[in-house]
C-alpha cells in the first residue's frame, strides 16, 4: 500500500521578545526654515510628536517583528494619554505608569537646517518610575532587556532600571545599553560615567562616535570592550564600527553604509539599536557565527534608521 508523503515541517521563526525600560515622551519639535537669528521671528514648523529614546526603540522593535514590551511613566494628563494611545498603536505592549502630580516629560527639539538637532530636557514623569512599580511576570522568556543610559542617571528611576536588569537576567535574557547623550552621561564626570556602565556590564552597548570619545578616548574605541562583549560605534552617514571578544580575541569591522541626508535626524540612532539587536538576535539562534552575525546586524541597523528617516514620525494632535 502506498504511503502518503508528509510535508516536511518549516522551522519556526524565530521571533524575540525584548522589553525596553525608559523614556515616553512629548517632542516638541522647532525646525527653522533658516538660522535662528536673536530677537526676532523666524519661519519654519513646529510639531508635537511621540519620543523619547526607549519609545523610540520599542517602536521600531515592535515594527521589525519582534515581541516588544515598552515599561515607563507618562503624567496624568492629556500627553500621557496620547504617547500610550501612539505607542500601542505601533504594537507595543506597554506598562505605563501614570503619574500624579507629575505632568509628561517634553523635549524640546530644535532641529538645524542641516539635520542636526539640540535639546532641552523637561523630563518630568519620566523619572518618577520606580523598581516598586515592575512585575517580574513582564520579564518571562525574554531575550533582551534594552536601556538607554537616560533610564540609569535620575532617581527613582535608576534603581528601576537596575531592578529590571536582575529580573532580565535571572529569566535568562542579556542587556543591551545605549549611552544616549553626552551631557547627561557625563553630568558627573568620566569616571562616574565608566563606573554606571561597568555596574550594568552590558552584553551589547552602543555608542555614538562622540559618546565613545567622551567615555574611552578618541583613539580607543577598542576599550569599549572592556564594558562589553560586544560594542557597536555608531557613525551616522559613515556607517558603524563593530568591536566584539571571541575566545579572547579583539573583533573589529568597519561596516560601511550609503550615505543618507535627511532634514532631521531625531531617532535614526534609535531605530539603529532596534534592527541591530532583532538580526543580532537571530542570527546568533540560527547558529551563525559571530563575524557573519555582526556585519549582518550593522547592516539592518542601517537598514532601520534608514526606513526610520524615510518614515514620517508619528505625530500628535493638538493638546
Amino acid at each position: 500500500m502506498a504511503r502518503l508523503a508528509v510535508p516536511a515541517r518549516r522551522p519556526r521563526r524565530f521571533v524575540p521578545r525584548i522589553v525596553v525600560l525608559g523614556d515616553l515622551l512629548l517632542d516638541v519639535v522647532l525646525a527653522p526654515e533658516g538660522e535662528l537669528i536673536p530677537g526676532t521671528d523666524v519661519a519654519g514648523r513646529v510639531t508635537l510628536r511621540q519620543g523619547g529614546s526607549a519609545a523610540n526603540t520599542a517602536r521600531w522593535l515592535a515594527r521589525l517583528g519582534a515581541r516588544t514590551t515598552l515599561i515607563s511613566a507618562v503624567g496624568r494628563d492629556p500627553a500621557g494619554r496620547a504617547l500610550f494611545d501612539a505607542v500601542r498603536a505601533d504594537g507595543v505592549v506597554a506598562h505605563v505608569n501614570r503619574v500624579a502630580g507629575e505632568r509628561t516629560g517634553r523635549i524640546g527639539v530644535v532641529v538645524a537646517p542641516s539635520g542636526e538637532r539640540s535639546f532641552v530636557a523637561d523630563r518630568g514623569a519620566a523619572d518618577r518610575l520606580a523598581s516598586d512599580d515592575l512585575e517580574a511576570s513582564w520579564f518571562d522568556r525574554v531575550s533582551l532587556l534594552h536601556v538607554p543610559a537616560y533610564s540609569l542617571i535620575g532617581e527613582p528611576v535608576g534603581s528601576a532600571a537596575r531592578r529590571a536588569i536582575e529580573l532580565a537576567r535571572a529569566a535568562g535574557g542579556q542587556v543591551s545599553l545605549d549611552l544616549a547623550s553626552i551631557g547627561p552621561l557625563l553630568a558627573r564626570g568620566r569616571r562616574a560615567a565608566l563606573d554606571l556602565v561597568g555596574d550594568v556590564a552590558p552584553d551589547l552597548l552602543f555608542a555614538t562616535a562622540a559618546e565613545a570619545e567622551a567615555i574611552v578616548g578618541r583613539y580607543r574605541p577598542e576599550a569599549l570592550l572592556e564594558l562589553a562583549r560586544v560594542a557597536v560605534v555608531k557613525r551616522g552617514a559613515k556607517g558603524a564600527t563593530v568591536l566584539a571578544l571571541e575566545n579572547g580575541t579583539r573583533l573589529r569591522f568597519e561596516v560601511a553604509t550609503e550615505r543618507l541626508r535627511a532634514p532631521d535626524t531625531t531617532g535614526a540612532g534609535d531605530a539603529f539599536d532596534a534592527g541591530f539587536i532583532v538580526d543580532w538576535l537571530a542570527s546568533r539562534a540560527a547558529g551563525r557565527s559571530l563575524p557573519a552575525a555582526l556585519q549582518r546586524a550593522a547592516l539592518a541597523g542601517h537598514r532601520a534608521a534608514a526606513r526610520h528617516l524615510s518614515t514620517p514620525p508619528t505625530q500628535l494632535p493638538l493638546l
